[in-house]
């Protein structure tokens, strides 16, 4: 069981929920960067990067069963805020061909860097699989 949270009168959130309740099993998907199963970057582009992590957290979260329409929570973590805005329409579109219309509870942060120095985006997901 999953219930959206939407408190009366607030304006309705485009691309994420304000808050999810949930009953079943957790899973915690720990930061995940644009690289791929062999931690090498193909590409330095933001969306490229974008992509591949997102089909990173989907293939972490496959091992326990678990889909994007099971995240809860995410949490992104960006290394320029100025890009991230600029190209919202391509991030949509990227985010829709790995996740669908899968909108959990989200929050995006700049930070001055990522563990990896060729990263620009980190992504960290919670999901619960319904009993």
């Amino acid at each position: 069981m999953m219930k959206q949270l939407q408190p009366p009168g607030w304006a309705a959130p485009r691309g994420y929920a304000n808050g999810i309740a949930v009953r079943g099993t957790h899973v915690y998907v720990g930061g995940q960067i644009g690289w791929n199963a062999s931690q090498v970057f193909e590409s330095d582009d933001f969306i490229d990067q974008t992509r591949q992590t997102l089909i990173n957290v989907r293939d972490v979260m496959a091992c326990a069963d678990a889909g994007p329409q099971h995240m809860v929570r995410m949490t992104w973590y960006v290394i320029d805020r100025v890009e991230y805005n600029a190209r919202l329409r391509e991030l949509g579109a990227v985010y829709r061909e790995v996740m669908g219309k899968n909108f959990p509870a989200m929050t995006c942060v700049e930070v001055s860097a990522l563990m990896e120095e060729r990263a620009k985006v980190e992504i960290e997901v919670t999901a619960v699989v319904p009993d």
